[in-house]
């Protein structure tokens, strides 16, 4: 076992210990992420050194075999880590493996897989894997999920990946337009947030322009919103939902 300062075990998010990742993964990191733990280092170049070592096809491939409480730690430590690169994960079939995990029965995953999945579609070619392995469709539903989080950040991950056109026709074929109209008025500002910008994208297309022309007046009350991030969000959508060729 390999053990961190004064003796103890390194921790890692929520208290889990940085070993209970199995010697094959701990033994690669990085010294100072093994005697620290992931949550000082995570925030601090941690996620770029676990990148540049090469670990994230090791924490891709555990996170289809480990029990619940170590695959919400994974999740955590690809979400940080993919937002600085992702390369590696989508060559290792990350995307098929989160799309499982969108169907957990556990919230918390569920919300943690969704939350992974926006950082995988940062890059173009997460956004063409998310929409080739039909992960869209699932996203959809989850808007309507029981939890709030969980809603959030699918509509997050949905903004991300209807910026191509593939995934902007591939929302719109599974009537994404009614369950993110619907979250316009989630108490949850982040969940305004992203299904706004969600729904500009979707806007993008004729279509979806279409659709979200009757709701102009949802949008001018969210430019009164109490969160400013929410009313600049409004403006841009408005502004895309009023485009005029």
């Amino acid at each position: 076992m390999v053990v961190g300062g004064g003796g103890r075990p390194p921790v890692c998010p929520g208290g889990q210990r940085l070993e209970l990742l199995g010697p094959t993964v701990t033994s690669r990191f990085p010294p100072q992420l093994v005697s620290r733990g992931f949550r000082p280092l995570l925030g601090s170049g941690g996620a770029l050194g676990i990148v540049n070592s090469g670990l994230i096809p090791s924490l891709v491939w555990k996170l289809q075999r480990e029990e619940e409480e170590i695959q919400a730690l994974l999740l955590d430590t690809l979400a940080a880590c993919l937002m600085e690169d992702a390369t590696e994960a989508l060559a290792s079939r990350v995307v098929p493996f989160l799309k499982e995990k969108l169907l957990s029965t556990s919230s918390n995953i569920r919300s943690k897989a969704a939350h992974t999945l926006i950082a995988v579609s940062i890059p173009l070619e997460g956004k063409i894997q998310v929409w080739q392995h039909d992960v869209i469709p699932i996203l959809v539903h989850l808007l309507k999920d029981k939890e709030e989080e969980v809603q959030a950040n699918a509509a997050g991950a949905l903004m991300n990946a209807t910026v191509t056109t593939e995934g902007k026709y591939a929302a719109l074929d599974v009537e994404a337009t009614g369950p993110l109209l619907q979250l316009l008025g989630a108490s949850l500002s982040k969940a305004r947030l992203n299904a706004i910008k969600a729904l500009t994208m979707l806007a993008e297309a004729p279509e979806g322009r279409k659709l979200l022309q009757s709701h102009v007046a949802t949008f001018r009350v969210l430019e009164e919103d109490f969160s400013p991030a929410v009313q600049r969000a409004a403006q841009v959508a408005l502004k895309v939902i009023e485009w005029k060729p």
